[in-house]
C-alpha cells in the first residue's frame, strides 16, 4: 500500500472534512441568543458542506489505482518527547471514506430532519451545536493516523454523547441517562487508553502504518493483551455485552440524537476500531476468539430486548444492540468477515436512522407517546411513514432484494465458513429480527386503533418526510449499490485484506434457509399481533418478563460492581477516619501530653532550679560510689 501525502488538488483541504462542523459547532455554541432564529440552518449547512466535499473525495480516490488510495495530510506536530512522537494528521483510504460518506450523509439527513423535529424546543440552536459537535468529532475519530488523535476524537464521541443524551437535562431520566452512559464508556475508555499505553511501550509509535507493519514481530501474550483492551474500549462505545446496559436508557434524548448514535456514529466507532486494528487481531487467535464470543451474546441478548420491549425507541435500541452484535461477530472472524462487518454496517446505517426517523415521525404524531400497545392502525394516518419504516424493516430483517439481504446474508456466510455453530447461531438471530420487527411493524401500523382519547395522529411536515422518502429508498437499493456498482469487497480488500472460504453447503442454500427462518419468526408476530394488543402488557414468563427488564442488566451491574465499589469506598472512608486518622491524631495526642507533661518541670523558680541540680549532683556521687564497690 503506497501512503500519499495530500499536497494538492482535492486532498489539500482534508481537514475541512471535520472543520465545516466544527465551525459550526462553535458559531452556534459561542454566539449566544443571537443566532437562535438561524442557527439551525448555519448548523446543516455545515454537515452538508462535509457531504458535499465527501462526495468530491470520494471521486477523487476512484481516480486512483487501489494502491494509491491512503492519502495522508500532516497538520502540526502535537507531542514530541524524547523518542515519542504524535501528530495531529489525517489519514483517508478505503475504509475512512465509506464511514466518512456514512457520517456526512446520515448525518446531513438527521440534521434537515430535526429542523422539523425540534422546531418548538427553545435551545434547538444550542441542539444543533450539539449535533455539530459530534460529527466533527465522530469524524475525527475515523480519519486519524493514529491511536492518540483517535482517542481524541473517542473521548470527543462521548462528550458530545452525554451532551445529547441529556439534553432534556429538566427530566431527571434524561440527566440520569446521560451520566450513565458516560460513566460506562469510561470503562471501556480505560481500555483504550491502557491498551495504546501498551501498542506504543511494544512499537515505540501509535501511528496506525507504523504498528501494523511491525505486529507480526510482537509475542503472542503482548498482542493478545492489546486486542482484548481495544476490545474492551468497542464494547463501551458499541454497547456490546457486558457494557450494553447504557444505550436503552440513552433514548431519553431527542429521537435525532437517537438515529445519530444508532446509526452514522457512536456505536458504529467500536466496528470501526475492530476492524482498523485487524493486523494486530490478525495476530492473536485468542483476542478474535473472544470477538466473537462478545458477538454472538449481545446479538441475541439485543434480540431477546427487542422482542419484549414495548416503547418503540427502547425496541429499536434492542435491535441496534443486535444487528451491532453481527459486525462485532464479523470483525471478529479476521480477514473472512472484515468488510462484511462494514458492508452491514453502511446498509445499516441507512436503514436503522430510517427507522428510529420513522419512529420520531410516528411520536411527533401521537404527542410523544412511545408505547406501541396504545398504537395501531396508523398507516391510513402517516403513509409516508408506514411505507418508509416498512422498507427499512424488511432491510433490517434481510427480505431480498431489501439492502440488509445482501449484508448481513455476507455475515451469516463468513460465520459457515468459520464455524457451524456460530453460523447456526447468526440465523437464529435472524429469526428474532424477523419476529422483533413484524411486531413492532404489525404494533405500530395494523390492527385496531388504541389510541388514548387526547391522541389525533397525522403525519409530519415535509421536512421531516422527506428524509424519510431519501432513507426509504436507500433502505432498498443501498445493499445492491454497495456490492454491485460499488463493489465493496474489491473496494475495501487494501485496506482491510479479503478472504473467502469454501461453504459446507451451496450459498443459494443457505439464503433459503436464512429467510424461511426469517419467515416463521415474522409469521409468528403476525399471529401472535394481528388480531389484538393488550393495551396492559401481560405479565409474561421468565423469559419475557426478563427481556422486558433488560436481562436485568442494570440490577446485574449493581451487584457486581455498584454495590462493591459502595462498600469498598464505605471501608476505605472508615479506614481513613478510624485508622489513619486516629494514627496521625493520637500520634499528635500523645506528643502533645507528653509535652504538656515537660512544661511543668519548667516553673521559673531559681530555687526550683537548684534544688534539681543539687539533686542531681548527689544522684551522680551515688552512682558513682556504686561503680568504685567491689
Amino acid at each position: 500500500m503506497e501512503v500519499t501525502t495530500a499536497a494538492g488538488g482535492a486532498f489539500a483541504y482534508l481537514w475541512l472534512l471535520i472543520g465545516f462542523p466544527l465551525a459550526g459547532a462553535a458559531i452556534l455554541l459561542f454566539g449566544g441568543k443571537r443566532t437562535n432564529r438561524w442557527g439551525h440552518y448555519v448548523g446543516t449547512l455545515a454537515v452538508v458542506a462535509s457531504a458535499a466535499y465527501a462526495v468530491i473525495l470520494l471521486l477523487a480516490l476512484m481516480g486512483r489505482s487501489p494502491e494509491e488510495r491512503t492519502v495522508v495530510q500532516h497538520i502540526a506536530d502535537w507531542i514530541f518527547i524524547n523518542k515519542f512522537s504524535a501528530s495531529i494528521a489525517l489519514q483517508l483510504d478505503q475504509l475512512s471514506m465509506v464511514f466518512v460518506l456514512l457520517i456526512t450523509i446520515v448525518g446531513s439527513l438527521i440534521h434537515v430532519y430535526s429542523i422539523g423535529y425540534m422546531k418548538d424546543d427553545p435551545d434547538r440552536r444550542r441542539f444543533f451545536g450539539f449535533l455539530n459537535l459530534f460529527v466533527a468529532a465522530m469524524l475525527l475519530l475515523v480519519l486519524a493516523d493514529n491511536y492518540l488523535l483517535l482517542y481524541a476524537g473517542w473521548e470527543g464521541v462521548g462528550l458530545a454523547s452525554f451532551l445529547l443524551i441529556g439534553f432534556w437535562q429538566h427530566k431527571n431520566s434524561a440527566a440520569a441517562a446521560a451520566k450513565k452512559a458516560f460513566v460506562m464508556n469510561r470503562i471501556g475508555d480505560v481500555g483504550m487508553s491502557l491498551g495504546i499505553m501498551l501498542i506504543f511501550v511494544t512499537f515505540g509509535s501509535v501511528t496506525f502504518s507504523t504498528v501494523f507493519d511491525q505486529a507480526g514481530e510482537a509475542s503472542d501474550t503482548t498482542m493478545t493483551w492489546i486486542g482484548l483492551l481495544l476490545l474492551l474500549a468497542a464494547c463501551g462505545k458499541s454497547a456490546q455485552f457486558p457494557l450494553q446496559a447504557w444505550l436503552l436508557d440513552a433514548m431519553e434524548g431527542p429521537t435525532p440524537v437517537s438515529a445519530l448514535i444508532h446509526a452514522a456514529t457512536m456505536v458504529t466507532a467500536g466496528v470501526y476500531l475492530i476492524v482498523r486494528s485487524g493486523p494486530i487481531f490478525d495476530q492473536t487467535i485468542v483476542a478474535s476468539t473472544v470477538v466473537v464470543i462478545i458477538g454472538t451474546i449481545t446479538m441475541f441478548l439485543g434480540a431477546f430486548i427487542g422482542s419484549a420491549k414495548d416503547e418503540i425507541k427502547k425496541a429499536l435500541a434492542g435491535s441496534t444492540m443486535s444487528q451491532i452484535g453481527y459486525m462485532i461477530l464479523a470483525a471478529g472472524l479476521g480477514p473472512v468477515g472484515y468488510v462484511f462487518a462494514i458492508f452491514h454496517l453502511l446498509t445499516h446505517g441507512v436503514f436503522k436512522a430510517n427507522l428510529f426517523l420513522g419512529a420520531g415521525s410516528v411520536m411527533h404524531g401521537m404527542k410523544n407517546r412511545e408505547n406501541m400497545r396504545r398504537y395501531g392502525a396508523l398507516r391510513a394516518a402517516m403513509i409516508v411513514t408506514w411505507l418508509s419504516f416498512m422498507a427499512a424493516t424488511f432491510a433490517i430483517m434481510g427480505i431480498p432484494p431489501f439492502s440488509g439481504f445482501w449484508s448481513k446474508d455476507d455475515i451469516i456466510h463468513a460465520a459457515f465458513e468459520h464455524n457451524i455453530i456460530i453460523g447456526i447461531c447468526a440465523i437464529l438471530a435472524a429469526g428474532f429480527t424477523g419476529f422483533y420487527m413484524t411486531r413492532m411493524l404489525v404494533m405500530t401500523f395494523f390492527g385496531k386503533a388504541r389510541w388514548e382519547d387526547d391522541q389525533h395522529p397525522h403525519e409530519s411536515p415535509p421536512v421531516m418526510t422527506i428524509p424519510l422518502i431519501i432513507l426509504g429508498i436507500g433502505s432498498i437499493f443501498t445493499g445492491i449499490g454497495l456490492l454491485f456498482w460499488g463493489n465493496i469487497e474489491t473496494w475495501l480488500e487494501p485496506v482491510t485484506g479479503f478472504e473467502t472460504r469454501e461453504l459446507a453447503i451451496p450459498a443459494i442454500v443457505l439464503e433459503g434457509i436464512t429467510l424461511l427462518v426469517v419467515l416463521v419468526g415474522a409469521a409468528v408476530a403476525i399471529a401472535m399481533y394481528r388480531r389484538s394488543v393488550a393495551v396492559e402488557a401481560p405479565k409474561g414468563n421468565v423469559l419475557v418478563r426478563a427481556a422486558r427488564n433488560s436481562m436485568y442488566d442494570d440490577a446485574i451491574n449493581d451487584t457486581i460492581a455498584v454495590r462493591p465499589t459502595y462498600w469498598l469506598s464505605r471501608s476505605l472512608v472508615w479506614a481513613d477516619r478510624s485508622v489513619i486518622d486516629g494514627i496521625v491524631g493520637g500520634s499528635a495526642a500523645f506528643v502533645g501530653g507528653l509535652s504538656g507533661r515537660m512544661r511543668r518541670l519548667q516553673s521559673g523558680f531559681a530555687r526550683s532550679y537548684a534544688l534539681a541540680m543539687l539533686g542531681g549532683a548527689i544522684l551522680v556521687v551515688v552512682v558513682m560510689l556504686l561503680v568504685r564497690l567491689p
